[in-house]
């Protein structure tokens, strides 16, 4: 007997028997099917063995690969360009979506449909309803972000391509959460995009001080799920692997993200005169391992705030290494304003 696959908005179902897609077609005719001798996904109701009552019937095939079955995150495949200012290539299968923050989008295919969803998409890969929806919203406005996210789907018969970008000087940090022990710390704006099925939650500090002092207050994000997630953060990016019981001091703003088992909190910067005179603060993370980091050279707040330094109106000086300084642009004629 053949085995039959259906795909509903990006959600795959089987292998079934020719009786079962049968059944399902009659249900919902609007979705998509595959089985062995279709070169590619194939509408229902353009399919005569679902809308008739006999059709032929072919020996038993595994799905083709890369098909993704289940109701897990959607597969994708990702291709990372550019150096100091990045982006995400990604290429979706017919049917398969990807969820991103409202302004990300570089590009894409027209095949590929864009719509402002309710939350973080990850109900309709999980199958819940609108109480699923309304709890990852409400996880989201904790965070500071809003209610609505977007998400991409490709509604096109073949594989399409689109592109994120970063928003600021950095690297886009690839993880695949099944590997990362299912979820994902990371701080509350590095999330750029992730397949379809990944939540996008949200993490409480217990510690009082780490709350206070650490750097993302007492709530960061929380990525939970089986499947591709890009984040991002500023300068260069390094990851690394600490040992059970290794102990690994950071500026509080350089820590971007951190596998779930991994211990966050902080210690005070030496004594007080280091800490009012060091300039790192009164307090620095401490991780503890096991389980893997990733942390960056430029946080954005460090260059947010050279930047209003430097800002005329905030009393910085706008001359590169000129002496005299405002009359020095006047006489080499760098006075726009």
């Amino acid at each position: 007997m053949s085995q039959w696959y259906v795909s509903y908005a990006g959600s795959q179902e089987g292998p079934m028997s020719l009786a079962e897609a049968r059944a399902r077609a009659r249900e919902d005719s609007s979705g998509y099917t595959w089985r062995e001798g279709f070169s590619d996904w194939l509408p229902m109701d353009q399919v005569e063995e679902l809308m008739s009552d006999e059709g032929p019937v072919g020996p038993a095939t595994p799905p083709p690969p890369g098909m993704h079955i289940g109701r897990g995150a959607d597969k994708i495949e990702y291709e990372i360009k550019g150096a100091e200012m990045q982006f995400v290539e990604v290429q979706l299968a017919p049917g398969d979506s990807i969820v991103a923050e409202a302004g990300a989008m570089m590009f894409k295919d027209a095949v590929i449909d864009m719509q402002a969803i309710f939350g973080d998409g990850s109900a309709t890969a999980a199958g819940g309803g609108f109480m699923h929806k309304l709890k990852s919203a409400g996880k989201r406005m904790l965070t500071g972000e809003s209610m609505f996210m977007t998400i991409f789907t490709n509604r096109g018969h073949a594989p399409a391509v689109m592109a994120f970008g970063a928003p600021f000087p950095g690297n886009i940090i690839p993880v695949n959460l099944a590997e990362a022990h299912g979820a994902l710390i990371c701080q509350k704006d590095c999330f750029l995009c992730a397949a379809r099925g990944v939540g996008i939650g949200i993490f409480f500090q217990k510690r009082i001080l780490t709350g206070l002092f650490g750097g993302e207050g007492f709530v960061m994000q929380k990525l939970e799920g089986d499947g591709m997630a890009f984040i991002h953060a500023g300068g260069t990016v390094i990851s690394r692997e600490l040992a059970a019981g290794e102990v690994l001091h950071v500026d509080t703003g350089c820590v971007v993200a951190f596998e779930p088992q991994v211990d966050f909190d902080i210690q005070q910067a030496g004594n007080i005169k280091t800490a009012l005179f060091g300039g790192e603060g009164l307090f620095f993370a401490t991780l503890r391992g096991p389980g893997r980091i990733w942390l960056q050279s430029l946080p954005f707040s460090r260059l947010a705030g050279r930047m209003l330094q430097a800002a005329p109106q905030r009393g910085g000086a706008r001359g590169e290494g000129s002496v005299l300084g405002s009359l020095g642009n006047l006489l080499d004629g760098d006075n726009k304003r």
